[in-house]
């Protein structure tokens, strides 16, 4: 029988690690705080029925989701991760309304925009014209050309 360092449940519990143990692939020895936060909130037994009842291959998302929601009852003891999934709604909703005032006032500035260009447009047109007229006048006077004028 191999000697190895016990789980960082059985340390932080201060019992023999077995070989088999059933926290030892969750709560590695390198990683004390982990089961030391679960275990806070959680407590040692009801982690153990809790994996316990699961089927082996969902075992590591039940800790993540049990460290998760250690530490979110540790930031805040009330709402844990509700809380925090209510402040990242707030903080969504408050986004969206920015996102869509956003889009308003890019859609006002494109309206503002063909609104300007159709002026402009209208307002070469009408230089042109007075353009041309002006030169038609510069260069006629009544019947007589410049060709004639100079003659």
């Amino acid at each position: 029988m191999a000697t190895c360092s016990p789980c960082a449940a059985c340390k932080f519990l201060r019992r023999r690690c077995v070989e088999h143990c059933l926290l030892k692939p969750y709560f590695p020895p390198t990683e004390p705080l982990k089961f030391a936060v679960v275990h806070k909130i959680f407590g040692a037994s009801n982690i153990i029925k809790l994996l316990q009842e699961l089927p082996e291959m969902q075992r590591a998302d039940a800790v993540c989701s049990l460290v998760y929601e250690a530490n979110a009852r540790i930031r805040d003891p009330i709402y844990g991760s509700a809380g925090v999934i209510s402040s990242l709604h707030e903080q969504m909703t408050k986004l969206q309304a920015e996102v869509a005032l956003a889009q308003a006032e890019i859609s006002d500035l494109h309206y503002q925009n063909a609104n300007l260009m159709a002026l402009m447009s209208k307002e070469h047109s009408s230089f042109q014209d007075s353009t041309i007229l002006s030169y038609d006048d510069n260069c006629y006077i009544g019947e007589t050309s410049w060709e004639s004028f100079w003659s």
